[in-house]
């Protein structure tokens, strides 16, 4: 498992409850039921990163309506469509975060997680009673050369998924742990 992105909510808890309390933003009353710490809410992404040593971990979660424009069962060939060309980028990482080439770092993880990327979708809890559905994102670079690694540049994340209007990036590396709040105007988060 991913022990740094597993500790680090843990770690940056307090960061969260500071940044939820001065969220103006519409959320929803429900805990994210896939273990996210913040509540469902749409146009904001969270992003756990982690830089130990050579390895760089990355954890992404948002709202399927930042990604695709919907959080239902796809129902139609364009919902289809959305959906795929959304999982076809995600599993192309390295255009959406940024990653100086100087660093050497080469994927060595992907995995993709949620309730609309499974095939039989008429037995899905989150499809029949239309609650919301969330994308998880999980990735695994080994780098060759990670002290050229000082950032991470999402302008790539907001340009692809234009319904993400603002990322909660939690990071740890080599010069400690912090938080910030990213946008289109922001975009970029230093190690």
């Amino acid at each position: 498992m991913r022990p740094f992105l597993i500790a680090l909510p843990f770690v940056l808890l307090s960061n969260l409850t500071l940044a939820a309390e001065h969220s103006h933003d519409h959320d929803h009353d429900h805990h994210d039921e896939h273990g996210s710490l913040g509540a469902h809410e749409h146009g904001v992404a969270e992003l756990d990163a982690a830089l130990d040593g050579s390895t760089l971990e990355l954890e992404l979660r948002t709202p399927a309506m930042n990604l695709v424009g919907f959080e239902h069962a796809p129902s139609s060939d364009a919902d289809r469509r959305k959906l795929a060309d959304a999982r076809a980028h995600l599993e192309r990482p390295d255009a959406l975060f940024g990653l100086p080439a100087g660093a050497g770092c080469t994927l060595a993880d992907t995995d993709l997680e949620s309730p609309l990327f499974e095939q039989d979708t008429a037995h899905d809890h989150d499809a029949e009673h239309g609650d919301h559905s969330d994308i998880h994102a999980a990735y695994r670079y080994d780098c060759t050369a990670p002290d050229a690694l000082q950032a991470l540049d999402l302008s790539g994340l907001f340009k692809t998924f234009p319904g993400t209007e603002k990322i909660q990036a939690q990071l740890i590396g080599p010069n400690g742990q912090r938080g910030v709040q990213l946008n289109k105007g922001n975009a970029r988060a230093s190690f």
